[in-house]
């Protein structure tokens, strides 16, 4: 049943479903907390930005924090959501690795405000990540995963033993972040465009080499 929001304003109330309030308001959260912090957000321009009554950020999340852990949730969950459609199982060990780096990169490019809004949340010292029960859960299975993944390439004779899952998944997702959180101060240091499309196929194809060259037997 569809609710019915207030404008603020003498007009006709308008009417609208649920999630697609909820949805509005998240995309909305979304914009404004990677382009101005949780600090710097504002409720109302939130509000104003989905179209609907700010009431209901605090009818859906409680307050601007729980706003905030939604849209945290809802970045992790779309990475995760698109490792998961890389059926890393049914590659060989090498290629399940290889793809898995590659995808990495290219959510991270592909999703600027992932960078930016993990950035301030790490400024918040992860307060908001630590009350979240559904994070633990997202990452825990895909570490596993990989961890399946390392020891088939093992058992074959592929892999090097005794590399940690849990390293392996910091590392590859670091080589990345630390490239794109600071390819401003490092395209000006370096006197290059380090978001050209050259330099990202560059640096795409070096970390593949990197870390494939650290877990391969040689």
């Amino acid at each position: 049943m569809a609710e019915v929001i207030s404008t603020g304003t003498r007009g006709p109330r308008a009417r609208r479903d649920p999630v697609a309030s909820r949805q509005a308001l998240m995309a909305a959260a979304r914009v404004e907390f990677a382009q101005k912090g949780l600090a710097g957000a504002r409720v109302d321009e939130i509000a104003a930005r989905a179209g609907v009554n700010k009431q209901l950020v605090y009818h859906y999340f409680g307050d601007k924090d729980g706003l905030y852990l939604a849209v945290l949730e809802w970045i992790y969950d779309e990475i995760r959501a698109q490792e998961r459609t890389l059926n890393l199982r049914g590659l060989a060990p090498d290629k399940a690795i290889k793809r898995l780096i590659e995808t990495s990169f290219d959510h991270l490019k592909d999703h600027p405000d992932f960078v930016t809004l993990l950035n301030d949340e790490n400024r918040h010292g992860a307060t908001h990540v630590r009350s979240s029960s559904m994070l633990p859960e997202m990452h825990s299975p895909f570490v596993a995963l990989i961890a399946e993944t390392l020891e088939k390439g093992t058992a074959a004779g592929v892999f090097r033993p005794g590399i940690d899952p849990m390293q392996l998944y910091i590392s590859i997702a670091g080589l990345g972040y630390f490239y794109f959180s600071n390819a401003p101060t490092l395209s000006a240091i370096f006197k290059k465009d380090l978001m050209a499309q050259a330099a990202l196929k560059a640096r795409r194809r070096h970390i593949v080499d990197l870390v494939m060259s650290s877990i391969l037997i040689k």
